[in-house]
């Protein structure tokens, strides 16, 4: 590391959960964020002041006004940009260390991702099922949070590299009768950081080898209760992705 690395990141450094090693790996990690709103600003933003070698974006909307409520990455000056395009200035100004793709484009199973770890920022189940599908098939772990109204979500799939392990279409089968999205029924914004910010610490965890990642389990936030509980998640094995 250069004395510029080490004066930015010796907070982890001090952590002997980190320390210099986890610093190092950071610092060597690709991964590639899926939505570039909501949930995955707050998760880049995260990833790349702690050093994220190579930030991969992938969403194909652009600014509107409606999405400063929550997706504090962007300002008035940003309506009418692509939102990969904002967040990767974003995240260089933040930290020039930081090598950022953004693809313009929405992701379908076609598509080629170059991070080794996936995460899931999106918001529909025909991109979070694809996702998924790629990530097992491919033996990536994928990092998954969702948030609606005052609840969200964060979980870490693994099922395609670690025996028993659970993917997200274990713990949603079928795309739910009355999936409801956010333009519809509403959505805190303070939640979504929260929930952007547990997707970002549960990447920082995987690469560094710190703690307890959330493979199996899934932690739930109700923010009109102020709590959050975790439960425990198993391999269905009539699971069409990686069951049996």
């Amino acid at each position: 590391m250069t004395p510029e690395q080490i004066e930015r990141h010796k907070r982890h450094i001090l952590l002997k959960d980190i320390g210099g090693p986890g610093v190092q790996a950071l610092l060597s990690a690709s991964v590639s964020v899926i939505g570039a709103g909501a949930l995955g600003g707050p998760c880049a933003l995260y990833l790349a002041a702690a050093g994220v070698g190579q930030i991969e974006l992938w969403d194909d909307d652009l600014v509107d006004r409606s999405n400063l409520q929550r997706q504090v990455q962007f300002g008035e000056a940003d309506i009418g940009r692509a939102k990969v395009a904002v967040l990767a200035e974003r995240l260089i100004a933040m930290n020039p260390d930081v090598q950022v793709t953004a693809r313009g484009a929405r992701f379908d199973g076609t598509c080629d991702l170059s991070g080794t770890l996936l995460i899931d920022a999106s918001d529909n189940f025909e991109t979070r099922f694809a996702l998924n599908a790629l990530a097992h098939g491919s033996g990536r772990r994928l990092v998954s949070g969702a948030a609606s109204r005052w609840s969200g979500q964060v979980s870490v799939y693994a099922s395609g590299c670690e025996p028993g392990a659970p993917c997200y279409r274990c713990f949603v089968p079928e795309m739910p009768p009355e999936a409801e999205a956010c333009d519809e029924v509403g959505v805190v914004g303070a939640l979504t950081g929260q929930v952007g910010t547990i997707m970002a610490l549960e990447v920082i965890k995987l690469i560094t080898g710190a703690g307890q990642a959330l493979i199996g389990r899934v932690q739930i936030i109700d923010g009109l209760a102020g709590t959050a509980r975790v439960v425990g998640l198993r391999q269905n094995k009539a699971c069409e992705t990686c069951g049996g």
